[in-house]
């Protein structure tokens, strides 16, 4: 059977920083979870931005 109960994983959203500054339409946003217990900060990674062509810093917005 499964798991009853709150789970510890929630699903965030990482926007890019660099394309804001670019003056390119669009924006580049990814989603993906993470663990509350682990992580309670805002996460940054290194995701790929398509209109920019090139890997760039994503944060986590609220």
């Amino acid at each position: 059977m499964a798991k009853k109960g709150k789970g510890n994983r929630v699903q965030v959203i990482l926007e890019c920083t660099e394309h804001k500054d670019s003056g390119l339409p669009g924006m580049s946003r990814y989603i993906t979870t993470k663990s509350k217990k682990n992580t309670p900060e805002r996460i940054e990674l290194k995701k790929f931005n398509p209109v920019l062509k090139k890997y760039t810093l994503h944060k986590e917005i609220k």
